[in-house]
């Protein structure tokens, strides 16, 4: 019998936000299955978030949850380094946190705008920062990975599909594309990856009510060429592949995990 094979995060600690549900807490209990220490951020679910910090140790993971709005500088810096405090370094961050306040151009508020735009991009763009600014700090710890810091950020398809009703999360998501390429050609000289991942259709909480009911879920599957609706496994296995060394010559990329929905299968025929 040979050496136990590591498992590919194994030594390494990763800061997942808005991590107390859907696609955030998955790839919360994948990279812990794959032996990451995991910082699950949440803004106003904290039994989730403990829910998902219990999973994690049931299975002999380690994990902590704290509370911050990734919209707030404050907040977040202060997230940061109770991260640190507890596990000494992060590694890697999932720049997951996103909301919808969806209107019509016409009937979007000011408000609607404002607060998608903060938690969607603002919020991504603090703690990218952060966890640039920690992983120059350490450098590369040859011993874990071969990269400084790896940054995953969850995007959408909506970031190259237009959907209506919805321009605050839309631009938010094209925002972030951009933001990506940019920190991915600035901070690959100091060994540090950046990549997205675009999701399509995925059953959580925030699209229950069209995935659950036979009329909903017909309509989404017409857009899906694959033939079913996502589950959070199937991003948080791309997720965990993307922070391993497995992908260290990828940066710059954005993964579409969609089931084809970018293929504009309306045109199939």
């Amino acid at each position: 019998m040979g050496e136990k094979q590591q498992k590919r995060l194994q030594g390494q600690v990763v800061l997942i936000t808005g991590a107390s549900s859907g696609i955030g807490q998955g790839i919360a209990l994948r990279m812990a299955q794959d032996g990451a220490k995991v910082v699950i951020n949440y803004n106003s679910d904290e039994d989730g978030a403990q829910a998902t910090v219990e999973a994690i140790e049931k299975e002999g993971g380690v994990a902590l949850a704290l509370k911050a709005d990734v919209g707030n500088e404050a907040q977040v810096e202060q997230m940061f380094k109770d991260a640190k405090d507890a596990y000494g370094s992060i590694d890697i961050l999932v720049n997951n946190a996103g909301i919808q306040k969806d209107a019509s151009l016409v009937d979007m508020t000011l408000e609607q705008w404002q607060k998608v735009i903060n938690t969607n991009l603002t919020g991504p763009f603090l703690c990218a920062r952060a966890a640039a600014r920690e992983f120059m700090a350490q450098g590369i710890k040859k011993e874990v990975s071969r990269a400084a810091g790896k940054i995953i950020f969850i995007s959408s398809v909506h970031d190259i599909i237009p959907w209506g009703g919805h321009v605050n999360y839309a631009t938010s998501k094209g925002g972030v594309a951009m933001m990506m390429k940019t920190l991915a050609q600035e901070l690959a000289p100091h060994q540090i990856r950046v990549n997205s991942i675009s999701p399509g259709a995925i059953k959580t909480d925030i699209n229950k009510e069209d995935w659950s009911s036979p009329e909903g879920k017909e309509k989404m599957l017409s857009q899906i060429p694959y033939g079913r609706i996502g589950e959070p496994d199937d991003i948080a296995r791309v997720a965990s592949w993307l922070a391993s060394d497995e992908a260290d010559y990828v940066t710059g990329a954005t993964l579409y995990v969609d089931g084809g929905m970018t293929l504009y299968p309306s045109f199939a025929e």
